[in-house]
């Protein structure tokens, strides 16, 4: 299936070849010609949709380079004054020799000034349900008094194709005022005011307390942003507000939910690679704002408001949460949005793009999305990214808006090897295949179209000692089930996300619940943060919030977890992470299910038993082709 579906798309994927191709020989070709030889004014000059590097504008040494703070319309350190912003832009010089206006690609940061040096994180050590222990110590990040220039990232790519280049610190962090709130509003009001200030509505000064102004009078008001990471979060929480002027955002890897990033599905969950850690941790991490506000914003901010929100005791979704959930503001994102994601990305998980894509989607605005093979971070190609800002923020009529709405970076190919085109994520072509549980899951119970197993009954014994991999890993474990096909005779492609369907029961008040889909044998190859190359997709569940995953989807629900009763069995609905994979003939594809994932869960105590209903439980997995190419794959 997967040979006549890469077929299928040919037409689009050689134009695109051609298209890259043609562009990177004109780029050496007008490298050759400047505009100042002919005694004309320097201009940006597109050729195929794409900008490209002018050579009057190469010249490093005239850039003109600004220091300001642009003043927002919020006060976080309750200083009696609106918090400034610490700004940088780089230019081309004909900006004031020439009269030349340009549009800006703007990325800003709580990292630019330096983070916390031997972060220390909760112990993840302790019986669910139970108070943690007390919280650890940190030596918040270093203040830097003086810092010119904030960043170096994008300017030697887009100052030489006629961009200015704007990077400012986020509130609390370098030399801008205000406290972290770490997905609080200010996030999204902070680069909103410097576009504002870019499109001459809000303020510039030239330094932290002063009075002399400064204008963007070189700036055509048109703005992108972008950025990975938290620097990712930040473009699409500034679109949020809606500001005039942010014409694109390009967001990379970005935490769009830090309830996402902290929970599952009413569990307390670490991102991989970061065992313990949570929002306050995060907000030390990024704190290296002026000293002497930092007990008013400690005490206010981390040991106020987010001690008293984040609920470390339960994991359950609330308002502090629903605050730093992007989603819940996504009607006012108008900017055009390219979203990138790597599919082993376990530390921000892809749930994160793929979820803002599909909101965006269904209120039309235009959105694309990227998704490639690597961990976290990885921008889209260069060519994606200029004709993306070539046209929405230069006007330049290169068809992008036509364009294929997902690229996909297949597996195995080489380096540079332009992503495969298709019509939508998830693959219009996708239709989920209900799959069955056979006994016998300690060992290796069967995955298939088969009726589910009568009156079996399965249990899982927690042991935290036994991390995810081992498992998958071992051919026989009274500490998971596992339940896998025969050995594939063709591939089969995954497009969508899978949905988990579990009646299970506990011993206990409260269990962690863990769910893998894997690809055996195991590959425990490292790959992302803290995944391993045979892990396909993963999930993780409170039983206790039974009630409010009656249904999958986005967890969003605000009533609180019930206790389990020993022996009672409850029903759970829930989301595993979405992604593009193809999973190739001769393996066999796996659902792992266990309790307490040692890389991401919390640690209690070994004993807990867990029970499964087999009868009650099923996956519905997302196949390019549904039943038939299920049963293709393996007859």
């Amino acid at each position: 299936m997967y040979r006549s579906e890469t077929k299928t798309w040919q037409h689009i994927a050689r134009p695109v070849a051609l298209v890259l191709a043609i562009s990177a020989a004109f780029s050496v070709a007008a490298s050759a010609q400047s505009p100042e030889s002919k005694g004309t004014k320097a201009a940006p000059q597109f050729y195929n949709g794409q900008a490209q590097v002018v050579p009057a504008f190469q010249d490093k040494t005239k850039w003109i380079k600004q220091e300001l703070w642009v003043e927002t319309e919020f006060d976080s350190d309750a200083d009696g004054k609106r918090d400034r912003m610490h700004v940088d832009v780089t230019r081309p010089y004909q900006t004031d020799t020439e009269g030349l206006k340009v549009a800006v690609v703007y990325e800003s940061s709580p990292y630019f000034a330096g983070t916390m040096k031997n972060q220390k994180m909760w112990d993840v050590q302790h019986e669910l349900g139970a108070a943690p222990p007390p919280r650890p110590v940190n030596e918040q990040a270093a203040f830097i008094p003086v810092r010119p220039e904030i960043a170096k990232t994008e300017i030697d790519t887009w100052v030489p194709r006629g961009f200015a280049v704007v990077h400012s610190e986020a509130p609390g962090t370098g030399l801008s005022e205000g406290c972290p709130t770490v997905g609080g509003a200010p996030e999204e009001l902070a680069p909103k005011a410097v576009i504002d200030w870019l499109n001459g509505r809000a303020k510039g000064y030239t330094s932290r307390d002063g009075n002399e102004e400064v204008k963007a009078t070189w700036a055509t008001g048109k703005v992108g942003m972008t950025g990975t990471s938290y620097n990712g979060t930040i473009p699409l929480a500034a679109a949020t507000t809606g500001v005039a002027g942010l014409e694109a955002i390009i967001p990379i890897a970005p935490n769009t939910s830090y309830y996402h990033y902290y929970r599952s599905n009413g569990l307390i969950r670490h991102p991989g690679g970061y065992l313990g850690e949570d929002v306050d941790q995060l907000y030390d991490f990024i704190y290296s704002g002026k000293p002497e506000k930092r007990d008013y914003c400690n005490k206010t901010i981390r040991d106020g408001k987010m001690m008293a929100g984040f609920d470390r005791l339960r994991g359950d979704y609330n308002d502090f949460w629903a605050e730093r959930d992007l989603l819940t503001k996504i009607k006012g994102v108008k900017a055009a949005t390219l979203l990138a994601h790597g599919q082993h990305d376990w530390n921000v998980m892809p749930e994160h793009s793929i979820r803002i894509y599909e909101a965006l989607k269904k209120q039309g605005t235009p959105a694309q999305l990227y998704l490639h093979h690597g961990g976290h971070g990885g921008p889209p190609p260069m060519e994606m990214r200029n004709r993306w800002f070539s046209h929405y923020l230069y006007g330049v009529d290169n068809g992008v808006e036509n364009d294929a709405r997902a690229m996909i970076m297949r597996e195995n190919v080489e380096r540079g090897t332009p992503p495969t085109p298709y019509l939508d994520f998830p693959n219009p072509e996708a239709s989920a295949v209900q799959l069955s549980l056979g006994a016998g899951g300690n060992t290796a119970g069967a995955l298939g179209l088969g009726k589910p197993a009568k009156l079996a009954i399965e249990k899982i014994v927690d042991d935290v000692e036994f991390a995810g991999g081992v498992l998958a890993s071992t051919e026989q474990s009274p500490h998971r089930l596992i339940y896998a096909t025969p050995e594939l005779k063709q591939a089969l492609h995954m497009s969508g996300t899978p949905v988990i369907q579990l009646r299970v029961a506990a011993n206990r008040p409260a269990a962690n619940l863990s769910v893998w889909l894997v690809t055996l044998p195991f590959d425990g190859k490292a790959v992302g943060s803290a995944g391993q190359m045979g892990v396909v997709s993963r999930a993780w569940a409170d039983p206790q919030n039974a009630a409010s995953l009656s249904k999958a989807g986005n967890y969003d629900s605000k009533k609180p977890g019930v206790p389990l009763k020993p022996g009672q069995f409850v029903d759970l609905r829930f989301d595993l992470q979405p992604g593009d994979r193809i999973i190739p003939a001769g393996k066999r594809l796996a659902l792992m299910i266990f309790s307490s994932d040692r890389d991401f869960t919390l640690w209690p105590k070994a004993g807990t038993e867990l029970q499964v209903d087999l009868a009650r439980s099923h996956l519905n997995f997302p196949i390019v082709g549904g039943n038939s190419a299920w049963q293709a794959a393996l007859e």
